[in-house]
């Protein structure tokens, strides 16, 4: 590292533990040791609120009520306390130099910046020939016309079809038709469910693929470091653009760019009421899911690691940074490691969900692992969902090339067995899946490519790890500037 790169480091470091300090030393002269009884309310408070939020998500009737109440009420109720005895205004303070210590320590113990999200070298390429893009109206609440995204690619030259919302059309074979008609690269303007099945299709025949972020959440574009609040710069992918290659999911045969879901948010999503009203699905359904009698339980298996009784597994496409980053929530650390991230959630009860919602280290709740496959399949000591006959392997359903979840098919006039399934949510897209449903990853499967000139990624900053800080702000002048003392 530079000697002025070396500098900023350490003086980030310095204000961390400067900061640290000033937060103890604020409460000190404010209370005395009496500062040490307000830290423990205060944490009592955080940790009662995080029980009745698990109330209110997790349970149904007077509980759920009782939650509900619950958890704003300790939060206003230690305020009020602060503010009666004259402490608010110090504890304030001292909180803001608590979050600037570990913001600061963070900033000071961030590696070097990678590329768009992404680790390979990203090459410069000549425009496409024959480039042909799919777009999806109903995406992003309509960001295709409202960006002029149609209009806006037919005159750089490229070939656009615009999905009709009113029929179902089978967004994979129109990929594939594009490819047969000469197409040397194949683009998505929509949500990541359509993306992911054209990425298969264009990984198939090893033809470059580009994203045009008018989804609603764009979670793939985000770790290419794509501008997701002008979807229009994504089109400069056509024309100057650079290359480089991610790897793809694998759940059962099916591809996901993103991440697969098992478990309470697949049930979720599967609801056919879950679009038009998300929130109120997701609070109705949550209880019967979480803590009812017939709630669905998960066992994973990863090489030697192997767990059961999960309430939800997350099966994603390279790892996430962290269980939770308010930071930079959804960032993946790469998309070319070659692993897959796991993350497991098994609440039992209400302590176990006050240290997972405060992010506590001492959680067992939550298991997260990275492996190059995974296998999920329903608990046997739980009720699984109905089989499925998957005997000519074909689905049924509306919208733009994803099936709705119900599996159809005849065995010839034979009784051939019910295949068991399992519910995921591949992309967001609700699906069943035969059971057990082997994840996996293929390295560099997909060649991307994304406009020379564009925002990346945020950095990747790790837990405030404050011996390292402590090292680095009492570094000697000279190994900061790289001189020695003989030298001065």
């Amino acid at each position: 590292m530079a000697a002025p790169d070396r500098l900023t480091v350490v003086s980030w470091a310095r204000l961390a533990l400067l900061s640290l300090l000033g937060s103890v030393l604020v409460l000190l002269v404010s209370a005395g040791l009496r500062s040490l009884l307000w830290m423990l309310v205060a944490m009592a408070a955080v940790a009662v609120a995080a029980v009745g939020t698990w109330w209110a998500l997790a349970h149904s009737g007077w509980l759920r009520v009782t939650g509900a109440l619950l958890a704003p009420a300790a939060l206003v109720a230690v305020l009020a306390l602060f503010v009666t005895h004259g402490v608010l205004a110090p504890a304030l303070l001292s909180l803001a130099l608590w979050l600037l210590a570990l913001a600061a320590a963070r900033i000071s113990t961030t590696p070097a910046r990678r590329t768009a999200g992404q680790g390979n070298e990203a090459v410069p390429v000549p425009a496409a020939q024959r480039p042909w893009v799919v777009m999806n109206p109903r995406s992003g609440g309509g960001k295709v016309e409202r960006f002029r995204l149609a209009e806006k690619a037919r005159a750089a030259g490229v070939r656009v079809v615009v999905l009709d919302p009113d029929r179902h059309q089978d967004v994979a074979e129109l990929a594939r038709r594009a490819l047969a008609d000469g197409a040397d690269l194949l683009a998505v303007a929509g949500g990541d469910g359509t993306q992911a099945l054209v990425a298969e299709v264009a990984a198939g025949h090893d033809v470059p693929f580009v994203v045009i972020p008018a989804g609603t959440r764009n979670h793939f574009a985000l770790d290419l470091g794509l501008d997701r609040d002008d979807p229009a710069a994504g089109l400069e992918a056509f024309t100057d653009a650079v290359e480089f290659r991610v790897d793809l999911g694998f759940a059962a045969g099916r591809v996901f760019v993103n991440n697969a879901s098992f478990g309470t948010y697949a049930a979720v999503v599967g609801d056919p009421a879950y679009r038009n009203a998300k929130l109120r699905t997701t609070l109705q359904a949550l209880p019967g899911l979480l803590t009812g009698p017939n709630a669905p339980r998960l066992r994973m298996r990863a090489g030697r690691r192997h767990a059961e009784g999960l309430q939800a597994v997350l099966v994603s496409n390279n790892p996430y940074r962290a269980v939770i980053d308010p930071a930079a929530p959804g960032l993946r650390e790469s998309l070319d490691s070659g692993r897959l991230g796991v993350l497991g959630l098994r609440v039992e009860n209400s302590a176990q969900a006050a240290l997972a919602l405060t992010g506590d280290r001492r959680s067992t709740a939550v298991t997260r692992l990275t492996a190059r496959e995974v296998v999920v399949d329903a608990d046997p000591g739980a009720d699984a969902d109905p089989p499925a006959d998957l005997s000519t392997g074909t689905e049924t359903g509306t919208g733009t090339g994803t099936g709705t979840g119900t599996e159809t098919g005849s065995g010839g006039g034979k009784d051939i067995p019910a295949v068991p399934t399992v519910p995921a949510g591949i992309d967001g897209e609700s699906v069943l899946l035969p059971a057990p449903v082997v994840c996996r990853v293929v390295p560099g499967a997909l060649r991307v490519r994304v406009p020379r000139h564009r925002p990346g990624t945020p950095p990747n900053r790790p837990r405030a790890d404050w011996r390292r800080v402590t090292r680095l702000a009492l570094t000697p002048p000279w190994r900061r500037t790289g001189r020695t003392p003989d030298d001065r």
